[in-house]
């Protein structure tokens, strides 16, 4: 079991950072259709596309609806079962071992702050070139400008039990440009919708 299996269940779930600070996970939206704000990034796959992260699927499922062929990630078998639930083709792997298309991708997708995961931003964006074609894009979520880069060690747990300790990240635009630069990308385009905050990196 994953440390998101909890919230991937339906259970309500915080995420615990070492600092003492603890979060709430937002459950209800990861297991809704993607809303209007998570449209900003489904509107701007114009391939195939792979979701790294892929929890339980309201991206990928939105993708196959419009045509796109999509291909959603994750290390829990519990998220790879509701992305296929809903439609979804899904894949049980990490993202850092041998994944299919390599090098073909149009796009690769890192919603719901997943550009924080092992704590590397730049090291996860250079994964993610290595998945694309020549032409192809990263689509992100960030936190909101003012916020910087962090990285923590963080665990996710419920009312019953926690889960192991990780690394994880948040950066907001400013330190996205840096870490894109160091990967070999630039910011297309930035756009924020209902608080949330997105951005398509370009190959440079």
């Amino acid at each position: 079991m994953t440390a998101f299996d909890v919230g991937l269940r339906g259970d309500r779930c915080w995420l615990d950072l070492g600092g003492g600070t603890r979060i709430d996970m937002p459950i209800t939206r990861w297991h809704d259709d993607a809303d209007d704000a998570d449209r900003v990034l489904v509107d701007a796959c114009a391939g195939p596309t792979i979701d790294l992260g892929c929890g339980p699927g309201r991206l990928v499922a939105a993708l196959v609806e419009r045509g796109i062929v999509a291909l959603g990630v994750d290390n829990s078998e519990v998220a790879i079962s509701l992305t296929q639930s809903r439609g979804g083709p899904a894949l049980h792997r990490d993202l850092f071992k041998p994944l299919p298309g390599e090098g073909r991708w149009s796009h690769v997708l890192l919603a719901d702050g997943n550009i924080g995961i092992g704590g590397d931003p730049a090291a996860l964006l250079r994964r993610a070139r290595m998945l694309l074609h020549g032409r192809g894009t990263v689509l992100v979520e960030v936190d909101p400008p003012g916020c910087g880069l962090r990285r923590e060690r963080a665990r996710v747990g419920g009312e019953d039990s926690w889960g192991t300790w990780f690394d994880w990240a948040w950066l907001d635009p400013d330190a996205l440009e840096a870490a894109a630069g160091s990967a070999g990308f630039r910011i297309r385009w930035l756009a924020e919708r209902s608080g949330r905050w997105f951005a398509e990196l370009e190959q440079s």
